[in-house]
């Protein structure tokens, strides 16, 4: 028995070093981070932008891969089906993640099984914005007049982070309004000038246009702190209505299995990348913060977003048209 738990003690240590080894040598070839959306986007945009720092850190290519499609599924299930070794790298959002594994039963995969969340990437917060003429300018008037009489708000897509900012909001408030699906953000802006819908919670960035230029009223933003593009608006807590948070976010993620001092490493780097003030500077002219996030508070971080948004679609009753 004694030599049984001497030879488990032995595999121990060799795995131990075996595992420290694997740390110190990756990455020694190129790691692929895959997109699950088409090249010129946001998130596309903010993975390039961390590849070269990447690079420049961990002394490899951190090669873009783009693959769209199926609202970001086929990316998602090809990084959750590699190998577990550090070279393949998802670049995840809250929607191929968290909403469309619900929304669709045309997921192969579930997060917390398939998945190590390595860290943040960024963080993109949203603005209620309203048509001038529907005359209210704070979040207390707003909702007052929701209560009164029935409102349209104009919603980028069914299951996109606005139409369920939008269920979120009309949960927590106890109000209804009338939900007009449009495909893409560009047609929600011509809606809401012509005054076909009264409202919507719009990214930042979409959004600030149209704002600065005075032909839409911002109430508050959807973030915990105010925003540098529109640092004058303030967020719903601020304006008396707390516990409401919505944002799009990105991060990393490395299949289930991955060594976790590698998982380290690449938490390490990439904290080191978002945290340098030209990094907070170029995500900020996108339209997104960046927070630096340890392994153990980005996973708890997306575990408390999947409990809200699984809950908010469920209720809504929100399914894949």
């Amino acid at each position: 028995m004694r030599l049984f738990f001497r030879a488990l003690g032995t595999l121990a240590m060799l795995w131990l070093c075996a595992t420290a080894a694997v740390a110190q040598e990756w990455p020694q070839r190129a790691v692929r981070l895959i997109i699950p959306y088409a090249a010129g986007g946001n998130i596309d945009v903010s993975a390039r932008i961390v590849s070269v720092r990447l690079q420049e850190i961990l002394g490899q290519p951190f090669v873009v891969e783009n693959k769209p499609g199926a609202g970001g599924l086929i990316a998602a299930d090809y990084v959750a089906k590699a190998e577990p070794d550090g070279y393949t790298i998802f670049v995840g959002a809250n929607g191929p993640l968290l909403f469309m594994p619900v929304i669709t039963n045309r997921a192969n995969y579930d997060w917390k099984r398939e998945f190590e969340a390595v860290g943040a990437l960024a963080f993109t917060p949203l603005v209620l914005q309203v048509r001038p003429t529907l005359g209210v300018k704070t979040l207390k008037e707003f909702i007052e007049l929701a209560k009164r009489r029935d409102l349209n708000m104009g919603s980028g897509g069914s299951g996109s982070t606005n139409h369920l900012s939008s269920e979120l909001l009309q949960s927590l408030a106890g109000i209804r309004w009338t939900t007009v699906h449009y495909k893409g953000n560009a047609p929600v802006i011509a809606a809401l000038l012509s005054g076909e819908v009264d409202f919507s919670i719009e990214q930042v960035s979409v959004a600030l246009p149209m704002i600065k230029a005075g032909r839409m009223q911002a109430i508050a933003v959807t973030s915990r702190s105010r925003f540098s593009m529109l640092p004058e608006v303030p967020t719903f807590d601020e304006a008396g209505f707390s516990g409401f948070e919505a944002v799009t976010w990105t991060g990393l993620f490395a299949p289930a299995g991955t060594p976790k001092p590698v998982v380290e490493r690449l938490n390490s780097a990439l904290n080191q990348v978002i945290e340098d003030p030209t990094t907070v500077k170029r995500f900020a002219d996108l339209g997104s913060q960046t927070q630096v996030m340890s392994l153990g508070s980005f996973q708890d971080y997306v575990g408390r977003e999947n409990t809200k948004w699984t809950t908010i679609i469920r209720k809504a009753d929100i399914k894949s048209q």
